[in-house]
């Protein structure tokens, strides 16, 4: 079974978005480069930033998120994005209406079962986790196994947190990975059991 990564790019004070649910600046780094990540030839990154992020994202099966960020993003069309087999969204509510029952996403209840249906799914690929309310239950769950931060040098203030509102103490190992790139730090931590 694949590891279980929690992951964002996140402000050195800890939002993964402004209260409006705007990344504004946090997502520099991913433009600001030449060097294209993915095909839309939008994302662009610096070299260093390449070579960290896109064998990453080849290891992704499935994505987990929650109903508030597949409602804003309008469920990305149906495709789940930068080339995810699978996304598995979080929800109290079932598809939208008119929703096609062929498009790749599973529409779960619970953390513990959006994890499940998400190893079943990815096998021995990666299962992402967004960062944020879900990513932070997952983590209080004990489900993480590793999170993954692209630091931007941005001070939002307040706003949506990346751990979410998890309550109680959860301990990382030191960061394996320690990664400059333009306009970004590359972190990776284990979590500790």
């Amino acid at each position: 079974m694949g590891k279980v990564v929690m992951y964002s790019t996140v402000s050195v004070d800890g939002f993964i978005a402004d209260e409006n649910d705007q990344p504004g600046p946090l997502f520099d780094w991913l433009t600001g480069g030449d060097v294209p990540l993915d095909d839309s030839g939008f994302v662009k990154v610096s070299q260093v930033s390449y070579d960290h992020t896109r064998p990453y994202w080849d290891q992704i099966g499935v994505t987990i998120v929650g109903r508030h960020v597949f409602d804003l993003t309008d469920g990305w069309d149906g495709k789940p994005p930068s080339g995810v087999d699978h996304v598995v969204v979080v929800t109290h509510r079932p598809a939208p209406e008119g929703w096609d029952p062929g498009a790749p996403f599973h529409f779960v209840e619970g953390v513990e079962a959006a994890v499940a249906r998400a190893q079943e799914l990815a096998g021995d690929r990666v299962v992402e986790v967004a960062a944020g309310d879900v990513g932070g239950q997952v983590l209080a769950a004990g489900l993480v196994d590793e999170v993954r931060m692209d630091v931007a040098p941005v001070v939002l203030g307040s706003g949506k947190r990346f751990f979410g509102p998890v309550g109680g103490q959860h301990l990382l190992e030191d960061p394996e990975v320690v990664i400059r790139g333009d306009r970004v730090l590359h972190l990776i931590y284990r979590v500790r059991r």
